[in-house]
């Protein structure tokens, strides 16, 4: 029997470029270095993390028509399983590898090549692999957020599609230029917590690209005046309690989401987790109370509309800001959001999951607010940090609110315009174009796509068609109906026949 070599304990890495796996598992414990506590922390987080993908499914199938819920509940899982499949290829590689590059990186550590025990980028307290495994759970929750934009007149195929180059295109290489070290504004003094930029600004903004390309939903061409049809009007949630358990566990996942983005665990982690907690309690009675002074009743919906944009506020700023002023920022956030719902009709839109207000617009504003109140002790409390941030306007350092200006900026035209060119570019290749019939969106996406409907429930019964009425004004989240009674009012049915081109795209 041969003899089995004594394992030593790796203290001291090699150069990355020397050895890149930090050196041989079968001589050398080349986790000794490591904390316990932190490889722990991030393992469980990132456990917790997955979550979000699928309870962001949950909320939006609450929030769509019955008739189209189960389809985001699959792009939900369409999206933990493809885009994780694309992160390992080779979605990690293009914004973790360690190139000079300030724009984009290379495929050196595609399919997780070179990725083991080294200490990683983020944090050198915990391995490579282990910071990989943790980035997987934001794509995945990214591009679902993006995937409600498509809310029950996108095509399904042609919607994975632009997901996964999406994620290629704009993701990866907005999480390069934060938060790789050489990224472009990441150089530039960027603060960006845990992913304003690449996670709610970018899915926001391209939402509003992607609504744009699909044009309204069939019910709003059939308003008879220019001013209604520019209101964009929308049915309620088929399902506010749906809306309330995904908004509960996209609440609970956000503490591992901001919380495990110190890449330790510090004073600093638990901070992060206390302003999370109250940057979303800040953002639902917030919103809760704008939606009573307008219509007097109170809004399951708007809880968790407000609870979202609080949440949404405080990523960026969670591990800058004094917990004393963690609240504040859900306020001011879920304020700003709540406004950009109530007239967005000005925008003539159809983005009734109010993607781009929740995120897009809740994304800018939590980084500007990140520039006012960052305070220096804050990063500090993580025990590696030091003196490394100056803080924002907290601490006299005036110039920061410029940074994040310009970095939110970058990240919203960035977003948007290439969104744009990849819905044009999908849209002509045959076979892939965006929009779903007319037939097929009267009839629900469930009933094209989803074999597991119950036909035989006289909602989707193949012989009596949907029955298409305006129902109840409800703009998106939680905003607010149309100031004019008549929309209210019921309107005439149209009945679709079944024909052989129903069935076909």
């Amino acid at each position: 029997m041969a003899e089995v070599p004594e394992i030593t304990p790796v203290l001291e890495f090699p150069d990355w470029f020397e050895n890149p796996d930090g050196g041989d598992p079968l001589t050398q414990d080349l986790g000794a270095s490591y904390d316990k506590g932190d490889l722990c922390w991030m393992l469980v987080c990132t456990i917790l993390c997955w979550q979000i993908t699928p309870a962001i499914g949950f909320l939006y199938a609450g929030m769509h028509r019955r008739k189209a819920a189960l389809t985001m509940v699959l792009q939900s899982l369409f999206c933990s399983c493809a885009c994780g499949i694309q992160y390992w290829i080779y979605g990690y590689s293009l914004y973790e590898s360690r190139t000079d590059n300030p724009i984009l990186g290379n495929l050196s550590l595609a399919v997780f090549r070179n990725i083991l025990a080294q200490p990683s980028q983020a944090n050198a307290d915990i391995p490579d692999i282990l910071y990989a495994a943790f980035g997987f759970t934001f794509v995945s929750a990214t591009a679902m957020i993006l995937a409600g934009a498509m809310l029950e007149r996108g095509r399904l195929f042609p919607s994975m599609v632009f997901l996964l180059c999406w994620t290629t295109f704009v993701y990866y290489i907005l999480a390069y230029w934060e938060w790789n070290p050489k990224g472009w504004l990441y150089n530039l003094g960027l603060y960006d917590f845990a992913g304003s930029g690449p996670v709610h600004i970018a899915s926001g903004f391209s939402a509003l690209a992607w609504s744009m390309m699909l044009g309204p939903r069939i019910s709003d061409h059939t308003h008879t005046t220019a001013a209604e049809r520019k209101r964009a009007i929308h049915y309620r949630p088929h399902s506010p309690l749906l809306m309330c358990i995904g908004t509960c566990f996209i609440w609970f996942g956000w503490f591992a989401f901001n919380g495990a983005s110190t890449a330790n665990l510090s004073l600093r982690s638990i901070y992060v987790v206390v302003n999370t907690n109250l940057a979303a309690c800040g953002g639902g009675i917030t919103w809760v109370g704008l939606d009573y002074i307008y219509k007097k009743k109170f809004s399951l919906v708007g809880f968790c509309s407000g609870i979202i944009a609080g949440l949404v506020g405080i990523t960026p700023a969670a591990g800058y800001v004094p917990v004393y002023v963690a609240a504040l920022v859900g306020m001011l956030t879920a304020t700003s959001c709540f406004y950009t719902v109530r007239y967005k009709y000005l925008l003539g839109v159809d983005d009734g999951l109010d993607i781009f207000a929740l995120h897009g617009v809740g994304g800018f504003v939590g980084d500007l607010l990140t520039g006012l109140f960052a305070a220096q002790f804050v990063p500090a409390l993580d025990g590696v940090s030091g003196a490394m941030y100056a803080g924002g306007w907290w601490n006299q350092n005036y110039r920061q609110l410029g940074l994040q200006l310009a970095g939110a900026t970058t990240c919203a035209a960035w977003s948007f315009v290439v969104s744009c060119i990849l819905l044009f570019v999908i849209n002509k290749i045959p076979g892939l174009h965006i929009r779903a019939s007319e037939e097929h969106e009267m009839l629900g996406l469930d009933h094209k796509y989803i074999e597991d409907v119950d036909f035989e429930d006289p909602y989707f019964s193949r012989e009596c068609i949907c029955q298409v009425s305006h129902g109840a004004v409800h703009p998106g989240l939680g905003g607010l109906g149309s100031s004019s009674a008549s929309h209210t009012a019921a309107q005439p049915v149209q009945q679709v026949p079944v024909t052989e081109e129903t069935k076909q795209d």
